[in-house]
């Protein structure tokens, strides 16, 4: 993807599971990446610009802002499932957070933000599948409502300063380069624990259905929004098409070759009972189709872990 628009780029949150892969995507691309996050991780080149700090303070993070064409915003403080713990932390942290650096890039002239969002939490429990963006809102989990509004000061910042942005709902991405010793990212964490042999873990009986997409399906996605003239939108990047946990646990099984061990426990209210979204939008603005399934998907992080995760 040959880019005229803009020259350098800030990724915050970038020391992440999909900034890892966002930011040497970028590199590849030609761009020049710098980003900003708590702690330098080991995988930082120095080709990859890095700016170590809170996100929240803005004297800190506004040496990051200068000279950046575009932001892509990554960062948050909290998870779906720990979100509710504490919604004042998670405002104060996250929404707050975000208006400080949507203040500074307007003061700093950034061309465009792209956000982050959460297409498996700001819908809600949905009544239309696949689900397109202009189905009703209704999260269930702070994190979900944060992410909602956000985007609203997204639009409220376009139509004020002119600040152009684009705001991408994602589903829930794995691949390679996910923990996998956390309860967040059911496919790396399944994958993780049926090739050691260890138990895994179901809030729900398994029918549970999400939308699963490949982390390196999402990344021309946000490369393909950031140059794009859509502003002051949203728009679902999924793969369409949805899978219950234990269909991704019967995939497991089938590329092992052998059962693997579930241990049931209640659901959780915050859990949504279905995601899938209608990528109808992606397809025609932006150009975009995923092209991993989730099968092959799956294959590729059983071999990412079979290496050591390298």
């Amino acid at each position: 993807m040959k880019n005229m628009k803009y020259k350098s780029v800030l990724v915050t949150g970038g020391a992440g599971f999909l900034g890892h892969h966002l930011l040497f995507d970028l590199l590849n691309k030609g761009f020049a990446v710098r980003c900003f996050d708590l702690v330098k991780p080991s995988w930082i080149t120095s080709d990859i610009e890095f700016i170590e700090g809170d996100f929240t303070s803005s004297q800190i993070l506004a040496p990051a802002i200068k000279d950046i064409d575009v932001i892509i915003h990554l960062a948050s403080t909290t998870l779906p499932e720990t979100s509710n713990d504490d919604p004042q932390f998670d405002a104060i942290s996250n929404l707050a957070g975000t208006i400080g650096l949507l203040n500074l890039a307007v003061k700093h002239r950034v061309k465009r933000i792209i956000f982050i969002s959460s297409g498996g939490t700001v819908y809600g429990n949905p009544s239309v599948f696949p689900t397109p963006e202009s189905h009703p809102v209704n999260p269930l989990c702070s994190y979900g409502i944060i992410k909602l509004a956000t985007e609203k000061y997204l639009r409220m910042y376009s139509a004020l300063y002119g600040l152009k942005s684009c705001s991408l709902r994602l589903s829930n991405l794995y691949g390679e380069y996910q923990r996998v010793d956390t309860n967040q990212g059911a496919v790396a964490v399944f994958c993780h624990k049926a090739l050691q042999r260890k138990p895994i873990d179901i809030w729900g009986d398994g029918t549970v259905v999400r939308d699963f997409l490949y982390v390196k399906d999402s990344l021309e996605a946000i490369t393909k929004a950031m140059l794009s003239d859509c502003s002051g939108t949203e728009i679902n990047i999924g793969y369409g098409q949805s899978a219950s946990l234990n269909q991704v646990i019967a995939c497991i099984e089938s590329l092992l070759g052998r059962k693997v061990a579930c241990r049931y426990f209640p659901e959780r209210p915050f859990d949504i009972h279905k995601v899938c979204l209608d990528i109808s939008k992606a397809k025609q603005k932006l150009d975009w189709d995923p092209s991993t399934s989730l099968q092959d998907g799956i294959r590729l992080m059983i071999d990412w872990i079979k290496t050591g995760k390298k």
